[in-house]
């Protein structure tokens, strides 16, 4: 699966799986209401998605022009890393403001989702990559 197919699929089936965790997590650490936390869930799903495309596709053009092709462990951890920490400077004072906190309280309320989410990224890709293959960027190119 290529193209624009592959980001739809990757994007709905990584951010269906984040937003229940994360709605789950916020309800109980926070002591809200799951339909509040559910839609802080939504909200940061949102910026996540639109973040994901932006990333990816600049991580993908940086990925076409390189030597060596595939995915090693240092290429999914950089880009897990690369995501991570873009998300971070979005969603911080998202939380602070949607849960009335701190900017302090909601870089450490992100902490634990990024602690979280690193490993939730590199295991999804490689699993979404198992299943459906390696985007046309990362495929090993024929010899000859």
């Amino acid at each position: 699966m290529q193209g624009p197919l592959r980001r739809v699929v990757f994007i709905t089936l990584y951010e269906a799986i984040a937003i229940a965790i994360v709605a789950g997590a916020l309800a109980f650490v926070f002591d809200q209401g799951l339909g509040h936390s559910g839609a802080l869930a939504v909200m940061s799903s949102m910026i996540a998605v639109a973040w994901n495309l932006v990333f990816n596709h600049f991580f993908e053009r940086w990925e076409a022009k390189q030597a060596v092709k595939g995915r090693s462990f240092a290429r999914r951890i950089a880009h897990a890393v690369g995501f991570e920490g873009g998300l971070v400077a979005l969603l911080v004072p998202t939380f602070a403001w949607w849960l009335d906190i701190s900017l302090w309280e909601a870089l450490v309320t992100d902490i634990g989702f990024v602690l979280f989410f690193l490993i939730y990224t590199f295991v999804f890709n490689w699993g979404f990559d198992k299943v459906f293959g390696l985007p046309a960027s990362a495929a090993p190119q024929p010899c000859g």
